[in-house]
């Protein structure tokens, strides 16, 4: 029984399935934001939608049959068991902030769909990395706004008035967001000098730091890429393997047998 019940949920057909199912029940999560919708489908699309999560709660249970707690080794069947999880508790009293909740059944597409699977091992990977250069940049940042602070919160109390105001402040202009026309040429009428201290500035945040944590996600995924090969890789050549040891067995009894 739990043979059949592994071939059925490893089958490429079922794996389909199964995406076509959250690609619909996220269309159906959609509509019901919609009030006109609801007032005129909304039983319907209730119902589908609990006809989708009885869709997933079968899927986990029978990979529970079939791995049993092996299940729980894998990071990806953890992922999924949360997300059904979530959607079965109560959406009433206390929990009633869980029907916005339902939406994340959507994610389980990143376990399903192999391209996905590698972008986010690859951030999850490259996050010691990044936490150095996060580090980074919080020094950066709080020596900058320190600075800002000092310099420009007299003339400019709303944008530079704390250090709190001068980060938020700073955070804009790292994301090249109006930091043009509309902080910086604003304070350069008061202080005509003040493009020394915010060209450095975005040339080591924007150019430099950021591109380093884009870098490093790059190469946590490639990396991630290179292994899921070499594990396919490895399954191939233990299969052709297996192959050969099964014909060398063969023509072993085959040798026996005309001797």
């Amino acid at each position: 029984m739990r043979h059949k019940i592994e071939t059925l949920i490893t089958h490429s057909a079922f794996g389909f399935f199964i995406l076509a199912v959250i690609i619909f029940n996220s269309v159906i999560l959609g509509m019901q934001t919609s009030p006109a919708l609801m007032e005129k489908f909304g039983p319907l699309l209730v119902f589908l939608d609990m006809l989708c999560l009885g869709v997933f709660v079968v899927e986990i249970l029978l990979k529970l049959i079939v791995g049993r707690l092996r299940f729980f080794r894998n990071g990806w069947n953890i992922f999924d068991f949360l997300i059904v999880a979530i959607s079965l508790l109560p959406q009433a009293g206390v929990f009633s902030v869980l029907r916005a909740m339902r939406i994340l059944r959507v994610l389980r597409m990143i376990s399903i769909i192999p391209s996905l699977r590698r972008v986010v091992e690859g951030f999850i990977v490259a996050l010691p990395g990044m936490l150095s250069v996060f580090i980074l940049m919080a020094i950066i940042f709080y020596i900058s706004a320190v600075m800002a602070t000092k310099l420009f919160a007299s003339s400019f109390p709303d944008w530079f008035g704390s250090i709190g105001e001068s980060l938020y402040t700073l955070f804009q202009i790292m994301t090249l967001e109006s930091w043009s026309m509309g902080i910086v040429r604003p304070v350069m009428e008061v202080y005509p000098h003040a493009w020394i201290f915010f060209v450095p500035f975005i040339l080591m945040t924007t150019f430099a730091v950021v591109n380093l944590v884009v870098g490093l996600i790059v190469t946590s995924m490639e990396g991630a890429h290179d292994a899921e090969n070499a594990r396919a890789t490895d399954g191939y050549r233990d299969e052709v393997l297996a192959k050969l040891a099964a014909i060398e067995t063969r023509l072993d009894r085959l040798t026996e047998r005309k001797s």
